[in-house]
């Protein structure tokens, strides 16, 4: 019976392949990924810089490129990030990072797991911040701070909200 099955389920498979079926299923799915990426990245992008009038977009730290979905099972996602600092040693790149991980838990609508980090290379102390930023305590604490959270408030909220 499991020779039968096998033989069956190969059978199905090399006909889904020559159809173009399954060509199809996955062009669908890397669609619907970089729309989820899109999604992602029109929350981030106009997030404003702690010290500059300028968006994280305008200053090229967050790109469309530097959105990556997958998918972690039926409407979840794993969501990363790898934003790029203005400078390699940016004081504010923490509180960026955080700024990050405050408007898309806020603002994101489907269920997700977040990995923000420093793109390599372009900052002198990415491993530091990269831990800071991803753990969700140290997060906690940071918005229990009321100049903190102020500032970040200020980051994340639409000049119209």
């Amino acid at each position: 019976m499991e020779i039968v099955f096998s033989l069956v389920s190969f059978t199905v498979t090399k006909v889904l392949q020559f159809s173009g079926l399954v060509d199809n299923r996955d062009a669908l799915r890397t669609k619907k990924m970089e729309d989820k990426a899109l999604e992602v990245y029109d929350v981030i992008r106009s997030i404003r810089d702690p010290e500059k009038p300028n968006t994280l977009e305008e200053l090229d730290v967050v790109t469309e490129k530097c959105v990556e979905v997958q998918e972690l099972g039926e409407d979840e996602y794993l969501i990363i990030i790898k934003f790029s600092p203005t400078v390699p040693h940016c004081s504010l790149a923490t509180l960026i990072g955080l700024c990050l991980q405050v408007k898309l838990q806020r603002c994101l609508p489907f269920k997700h797991k977040l990995e923000i980090y420093i793109s390599e290379g372009t900052h002198s102390t990415e491993e530091d911040i990269n831990k800071q930023i991803n753990d969700k305590e140290r997060v906690a604490a940071a918005m229990e701070n009321p100049n903190l959270r102020e500032i970040v408030e200020q980051c994340v909220t639409e000049p119209d909200d």
